[in-house]
């Protein structure tokens, strides 16, 4: 098949593109790589994909979903090489996943509103997974996640079976306990104790935020971006008025940021 000379291509022509790539007299590169050595190239194409979605550019998302389409096919091509599993069989294990946790649209199971079919995808997937206990399901949580998405989730689980704050009160009283145990800690110069509660600190922040219906993982995101922002003012603020930020004292720097704060707000 020439694929040169095609006006368009779809999905089955992705499949046969990588199986040519990773074939004999394909591509060096594609040949050389295994499951481990595009890992890191998986989770970019991701964020990217998310960052297109954040900054509402359709254009972008298409090329970013094709980016990500790429790294399954060529997963899926590594494992057919071995005679494992083929993309074929990737589709047809998300199909039948989407059935059974969907009985309510395949099956004559009632769901009318979101909080009962997600009820329901929990039990199912407990039952699916030969999950016994809420502390097997927090297990699986994957531990590849980044850390506030993997708390949000782990604290989620351990809410289904009641242990949880009664409101964001007791939330909020368990990070100023924490945060007072991270400083008893910094003060005895204790390191390993300082990780501890530092950890257990941000695992309270989540449930704060958890329980404000607010994302932990965007909102530092939101939080990165604001900074790096108002940063870039102050280091525009101080060059304009010749003050040199890396011999400047801290006030002069702390007056300048706060300057940039009331700016921002008016």
């Amino acid at each position: 098949m020439n694929f040169k000379e095609k006006p368009e291509y779809n999905f089955n022509d992705l499949v046969e593109i990588v199986k040519i790539l990773r074939s004999p007299n394909g591509c060096p590169w594609d040949r050389e790589q295994t499951h481990k050595s595009i890992r890191s190239n998986f989770i970019e194409e991701t964020y990217e994909a998310v960052e297109a979605i954040d900054t509402d550019d359709t254009e972008l998302l298409k090329e970013e979903l094709g980016d990500v389409l790429l790294q399954v096919a060529l997963h899926s091509e590594m494992e057919s090489e071995k005679n494992t599993f083929t993309i074929d069989d990737v589709c047809d294990g998300i199909c039948k996943k989407l059935i059974v946790r969907h009985p309510h649209v395949f099956g004559d199971v009632n769901a009318d509103t979101t909080d009962q079919v997600l009820k329901n995808w929990d039990a199912i997937k407990m039952h699916t997974k030969s999950q016994k206990t809420q502390t097997q399901a927090m297990q699986s949580v994957s531990k590849a996640l980044p850390s506030l998405m993997r708390s949000t989730k782990i604290q989620q689980k351990a809410a289904k079976v009641g242990f949880d704050w009664d409101n964001v009160d007791g939330a909020f009283d368990k990070l100023f306990e924490e945060c007072s145990e991270l400083k008893a800690a910094v003060n005895s110069n204790d390191r390993d104790n300082q990780r501890e509660e530092l950890g257990d600190v941000l695992f309270s922040v989540v449930n704060v935020a958890r329980f404000l219906n607010i994302d932990s993982e965007h909102a530092l995101y939101d939080a990165c971006d604001k900074f790096t922002n108002r940063f870039s003012l102050v280091e525009s603020l101080a060059k304009e008025r010749g003050i040199d930020m890396k011999t400047a004292s801290l006030s002069t720097l702390d007056s300048l940021w706060e300057e940039v704060k009331i700016l921002q707000k008016t």
